[in-house]
């Protein structure tokens, strides 16, 4: 889709932005697993959703789920058939996903 393209031209030709996208990465390098060393053996209690594509590298080369309940209670998910960017490719089934999800919640509060 050229207009998602273009948005992210847009907000990439911002060198903050960069910066910003760069030190994500560094940080899974460094700071993430001092984090992640610091939880080992605690797990995450909130329900979680997650979501990947089936053809992206992710999809191919981990099982997601199970690696999600390794540091989670309850967890939901599958792939999709797509790559890497999940609401580019796919932006209706992702939003059924997260609508059934959200559902099951409501009137919970």
């Amino acid at each position: 889709d050229q207009a998602a393209i273009d948005e992210y031209v847009r907000c990439f030709a911002d060198p903050a932005a960069i910066h910003a996208s760069c030190e994500d990465y560094r940080a899974a390098g460094t700071i993430d697993l001092e984090h992640d060393r610091a939880d080992r053996g605690r797990k995450i209690a909130t329900p979680l959703l997650t979501l990947w594509g089936a053809r992206a590298v992710v999809g191919k080369m981990f099982d997601c789920l199970a690696d999600w309940r390794e540091v989670a209670d309850n967890v939901t998910g599958r792939a999709l058939d797509c790559g890497h960017f999940i609401p580019e490719e796919a932006p209706a089934e992702t939003l059924a996903e997260i609508e059934a999800f959200i559902a099951r919640f409501e009137g919970a509060r």
